[in-house]
């Protein structure tokens, strides 16, 4: 549905709808009206939106589209005038008079002249032109200004009136308004606003005649780049020289010394006088500098003194090491080589440092090293060579040279010369040697520990020694062997120590097999084994005789008869033989389990058969002297014998048996005094001794706690290892995340920022330090 009826609409013969936009009469009546009729949303265009159909004529005009035309209805006639051309509009407005009469004339015909509402073509040409050029101008203030308000009540008038507007002039207190509209200006392209340069127009600059600030950044901004441009045309200013005579310049001379007003005398004074002290600075500061210069120029002529020595003493070494056919020096040696790096480190000790002249070991000493060496036997000679080594390792070093923080280190010169000249010797005997002739190559390292770096002493016995004594271990045989084991394994103990526990389970499983038919009879397996008693840990060597062991001896004291008349005490010795290899908890379970019941029970048969009571105590005392005192002093042990008193006791004073012998039941009691006396005497004397150690101890860890108080978490680990006897030492070459391991007892640990972490299955776990001396035992 078109707005034809609002605003003007012309239709051409083919069709074409051309809208009309002009505000009319009708737009400033129903502006203002609130009674108005308002359009009011269908269902069916707020389902279908712009293509929602329209069917009545009352519904809200659009724009665009065609409508329909309704030939059915009336042909209805109205007329719109006559139309003038435009020459005799022209002519009309420049004849208009400009009186008040004329412009009421004016607006009464207007006023009479029917709204125009047929179709009409759109203007173009000239009367648009001109009407534009009326909008530009703005509206002719006190003739049309306001002049719709004749169709409404003029509320808006009033209002500014009360609030006192006077017409003609602008709004604000102080009438600062605008009075016309805001003019617009035509840009010259496409471009953004400010693209070409300011966009006000001269109204704006009568109501604002402020300058924008961006104006003048502007200005300013383009005014700094002028400086740095060059006009075209213009090049570089040729200077403009001026002549003048001497007469000229001595005539402008006496001029301007004529109108200095200072007094010439005094000014002369002040100016010689600072003249004066600036000389004597300079002189001074020359003197100063030239003496700094000469003290420099002696310092790098004794420096290069020193290196011309230096210099010569190099060269004339080079040549003694490689002689040439027609040379008259003596070759190189050990010991001119050690005078010449003596000679260095102590005279020229600097430009030793500087131009790392110990780097030239590599290349002299080496060679000389090779020659020392090459017929040397380290198992027939091992202490060949000790005091040459000796003498490079005070010259030379230990210390590596490197950067922390690039992480490049230079190889120690020692320990290189010991690497690549001497151990290659020490390979070569080694792959020779046989392990079960282990004397020759045990003598031989410990002479050379001391000399040694550790780390090369460890690359031995790791790489060298310890595969050779493990391949000899896999094929040795207890039964057949007729070199006890232990004469060639435990000479390693001083230098390998906790290396050689992996050695340990094989043997202990090779002489576990081997015990199988062993009997207590054979005293060799005690021989065998007592060696490896204090080399064992304590758990993992009680296991083995309970497991191998104690089985046997049990087994013999079931088999062993108590016959007071005629007694083989062979097998009872045999299993007292083994009293220091067992535990005395061990022992003592044998005796009390396999022994004493046939003991009692023979004594209780011998007393019920008229027994001789002094044959009785001279067979009790004879069993318990063949017991040692710490057998003895076991509670078990101790209520055995105790028991067999009783029963004597009981014996001689109930009478059984008939005839009672003369001072019997005397002897029988003062047998049991005398025994009942030791062992009390025994346990003071106990208690006394155990009284004595824990103040001894407790003196010593007061002294030791005093003399050596731990100042953090790791000295305390030491202290408690030391407290526990157990082993606390560091791993060599081991860190994890930067922290160093540590072996605790059997346990690897590190510590960080006072927390004990334990190595698990997966990961590292903190512990607690009880707990950690709990799993270390």
């Amino acid at each position: 549905m078109s707005m034809s009826h609002l605003y003007g609409r012309d239709e051409e013969e083919d069709g074409v709808e051309l809208e009309r936009f002009e505000v009319t009469d009708w737009d400033l009546q129903n502006e203002f009206n609130p009674e108005r009729r308002r359009h009011r949303q269908t269902k069916e265009e707020a389902t279908y939106g712009m293509w929602a159909e329209h069917d009545s004529d009352d519904e809200r005009p659009s724009f665009g589209g065609k409508r329909s035309k309704d030939y059915t209805a009336p042909v209805n006639f109205i007329s719109a005038g006559l139309r003038k051309s435009a020459a005799e509009e022209r002519e009309q407005r420049q004849s208009q008079p400009d009186s008040d009469d004329s412009d009421d004339m004016d607006k009464g015909k207007r006023e009479e002249r029917p709204r125009e509402s047929g179709p009409r073509k759109l203007q173009t040409g000239a009367s648009f032109k001109g009407s534009q050029k009326g909008f530009v101008g703005g509206p002719r203030l006190g003739q049309d200004f306001a002049n719709w308000e004749r169709h409404t009540r003029g509320i808006g008038q009033k209002l500014l009136e009360k609030m006192g507007y006077v017409p003609g002039r602008g709004l604000g207190k102080n009438a600062q308004g605008i009075i016309n509209p805001i003019e617009a200006k035509v840009r010259k392209g496409k471009g953004a606003v400010g693209a070409y340069g300011a966009e006000r127009t001269k109204q704006s600059l009568q109501d604002f005649p402020v300058v924008d600030s961006e104006e003048e950044e502007e200005k300013d901004f383009q005014q700094e780049m002028s400086q740095w441009r060059r006009e075209p045309g213009q090049g570089r200013k040729k200077p403009k020289y001026s002549y003048r005579t001497v007469d000229e310049l001595k005539a402008k001379g006496y001029a301007m010394g004529k109108s200095m007003a200072a007094p010439p005398t005094e000014l002369a004074q002040v100016k010689g006088a600072r003249r004066l002290q600036h000389e004597r600075d300079v002189v001074v500061s020359l003197s100063h500098e030239s003496e700094t210069l000469a003290e420099t120029l002696s310092q790098e002529e004794g420096a290069l003194e020193r290196l011309g020595r230096v210099l010569e003493l190099v060269e004339q070494c080079e040549r003694r090491l490689s002689p040439g056919p027609g040379s008259t020096e003596e070759p190189l040696s050990l010991e001119d080589c050690a005078q010449l790096f003596e000679r260095l480190q102590g005279d020229f000790y600097e430009e030793y440092k500087a131009f790392g002249l110990a780097d030239l070991a590599v290349a002299m000493v080496h060679p000389l090293l090779k020659e020392h060496f090459r017929d040397w036997e380290p198992l027939k000679d091992g202490i060949y060579g000790i005091e040459v080594i000796g003498k490079w390792r005070a010259l030379l070093g230990e210390q590596g040279l490197g950067d922390w923080t690039t992480g490049v280190f230079k190889v120690p010169l020692f320990p290189r010369m010991l690497w690549e000249v001497w151990l290659p010797f020490v390979r070569a005997s080694v792959t020779r040697w046989q392990p079960r002739n282990c004397g020759p190559m045990v003598d031989f390292l410990e002479s050379w520990a001391p000399i040694l770096p550790i780390w090369i002493l460890e690359n031995i016995l790791e790489q060298l020694i310890f595969p050779k004594l493990q391949r000899e271990v896999e094929s040795w045989n207890p039964l057949t062997d007729t070199v006890p084991i232990h004469s060639w394994i435990h000479p390693w103990l001083p230098l390998m120590q906790a290396q050689l526990e992996p050695l340990y389970p094989p043997i202990r499983s090779k002489l576990a097999s081997a015990l199988q038919k062993w009997h207590p009879s054979d005293s060799s397996a005690k021989l065998i084994l007592q060696p490896w008693r204090d080399v064992f840990t304590p758990g993992s060597w009680e296991a083995f005789m309970v497991k191998n062991i104690v089985p046997k001896l049990g087994l013999c004291l079931s088999e062993f008869v108590v016959n007071p008349h005629q007694q083989h005490m062979d097998p009872f010795q045999w299993v007292l033989d083994w009293e220091g290899m067992l535990s005395p908890s061990s022992l003592v379970g044998m005796l009390d389990k396999h022994f004493f019941p046939k003991w009692l029970q023979v004594l209780c048969s011998w007393l019920s058969n008229n027994p001789n009571y002094e044959e009785i105590t001279k067979w009790y005392l004879g069993w318990k002297s063949m017991l040692s005192d710490a057998v003895l002093a076991h509670p078990s042990i101790k209520e055995k014998f105790n028991e067999a008193l009783d029963i004597m006791n009981r014996s001689v004073s109930s009478g059984i048996g008939g005839y009672l012998q003369p001072g019997a039941r005397e002897n029988v009691a003062y047998l049991t005094h005398t025994e009942r006396r030791k062992d009390f005497q025994y346990e003071a004397m106990q208690e006394r001794r155990e009284a004595e150690s824990v103040a001894q101890r407790g003196i010593g860890a007061a002294v030791a706690a005093a003399s050596t108080i731990p100042t953090n978490f790791k000295d305390l680990i030491q202290a408690k290892a030391e407290e526990y006897n157990i082993v606390f030492m560091p791993v060599v070459g081991k860190r994890h995340e930067g922290k160093q391991l540590y072996t605790f007892g059997r346990i690897v640990i590190y510590i960080d920022r006072g927390v004990v972490f334990v190595q698990g299955e997966k990961t590292w776990v903190p512990t607690s330090l009880q707990s950690l001396i709990d799993m270390a035992k």
